[in-house]
């Protein structure tokens, strides 16, 4: 795997893609796959429908040197694949403690990718964390799947709200310890 810093937040090579920070031109394939209600019922804060500005808006948050979240799309290109094939996140939330994110685009669901993007994004580690927590919704055990594969340890179930779905939903809380 090959780490080099681009804006204080590092690209990281895996197998099949590369984990790159987001650019304008993302915006397009974001939007439309952000846009798919599948997708967007898939996470806390994305709307259904996308309201006009939306993913300009999330790539200008995400890029500013001021941001509160890393933000990093798997990037296919170098490997033959699309430019954007979904997106990863992790969200500092105390000291040495992060809380990662993710979604892919549902042409590449069931292909291993965010659990490649999940097990590169630990390996890499850029925020130095001792501890990464995750949620996800009941109704997805895929995405618990890929937490599970990746050393993730259930710790409790909780709810948290849908902005897609507009209402809140049941989800399962993990967490994974590092060195």
């Amino acid at each position: 795997m090959k780490i080099e810093a681009i804006i204080n937040q590092p690209v990281i090579e895996t197998e099949r893609f590369t984990l790159r920070p987001l650019r304008r031109s993302d915006a397009g394939l974001l939007a439309m796959y952000a846009g798919d209600r599948r997708v967007a019922e898939g996470t806390r804060s994305i709307p259904h429908p996308l309201p006009p500005g939306a993913i300009e808006a999330f790539i200008t948050r995400s890029t500013a040197d001021d941001r509160i979240e890393d933000v990093w799309v798997m990037d296919g290109t170098a490997h033959g694949g699309p430019e954007v094939q979904g997106v990863i996140s992790l969200k500092p939330e105390g000291e040495g403690r992060s809380v990662i994110g993710y979604w892919v685009a549902p042409l590449f669901w069931n292909t291993g990718l965010a659990s490649e993007a999940v097990a590169a994004l630990l390996a890499a580690n850029p925020q130095n964390c001792k501890t990464i927590f995750a949620e996800v919704f009941q109704d997805n055990p895929a995405s618990a799947r890929v937490l599970t594969n990746a050393g993730f340890a259930y710790i409790g179930d909780a709810e948290t709200y849908s902005v897609a779905r507009g209402a809140n939903v049941p989800t399962w809380t993990y967490l994974k310890k590092l060195a």
